[in-house]
């Protein structure tokens, strides 16, 4: 994990921004023709693009047009260049395909790994991951994020819940990863199982995933 970015100074993370940015945007340009004919037809060219505050005037990517455009067609590189395929439910129709190159993983790793660094983890911390793998982005987001950050994974994944009380208390998790409607869930089984959660290791829980609200936040 980088510590530079960590202490970065708002002018020079701007810088950087934009410097991003820019590459992007003159990448999605020339290798995906999606991309191409809608800044065209938004009237923005690759050269437009000069500070991050010209975000606001790219236009946007909807639910829609990954519907659309399913399975590949926003897809910027070679097939060979891509690691890994995941993709949404599809509850509300085709799901929205996400191919990740070895870079994008590197880069999905490390930014994991300082959302925990933020979050007040410690390497050498055990983290007890209740998100589901497969398909869904979550448990591999989040065990990759762990073991760059170099903590101690427990790859549960989701529901089991009774195990998962006992695994939290008997590998002394100090964080556990899930959805916070899970975390209250969780909560409640503790309960049910005789085992008061306020008396379990865990000190932090990093949710996402669906909406929170602040009642549900201070319960949690």
């Amino acid at each position: 994990m980088s510590e530079t970015i960590q202490h970065t100074r708002r002018e020079e993370l701007r810088e950087l921004q934009s410097e991003r940015l820019r590459e992007t945007v003159v990448y999605a340009y020339e290798n995906v023709p999606f991309y191409r004919e809608a800044l065209d037809e938004a009237g923005v060219a690759p050269s437009d693009i000069e500070q991050i505050d010209d975000v606001r005037t790219l236009p946007f990517t909807t639910k829609e047009d990954f519907r659309d455009e399913y399975p590949d067609g926003l897809f910027a590189v070679d097939d060979a260049d891509i690691r890994r395929i995941h993709a949404s439910s599809g509850t509300t129709g085709k799901p929205k395909i996400v191919a990740y190159t070895e870079a994008d993983l590197e880069l999905w790793n490390e930014v994991m790994a300082r959302s925990m660094d933020a979050a007040g983890l410690d390497p050498g911390e055990t983290f007890q991951n209740a998100y589901g793998y497969g398909l869904f982005t979550g448990g591999l987001g989040f065990h990759g994020g762990a073991e760059a950050f170099g903590a101690t994974v427990i790859p549960i994944g989701s529901g089991n819940t009774q195990r998962q009380v006992e695994l939290a208390r008997d590998l002394e998790s100090d964080a556990i990863g899930c959805t916070p409607s899970y975390a209250l869930y969780f909560a409640e089984t503790a309960a049910e199982m005789g085992v008061d959660p306020r008396e379990l290791p865990l000190s932090t829980v990093l949710y996402g995933a669906e909406p929170c609200t602040d009642p549900m936040r201070e319960e949690i």
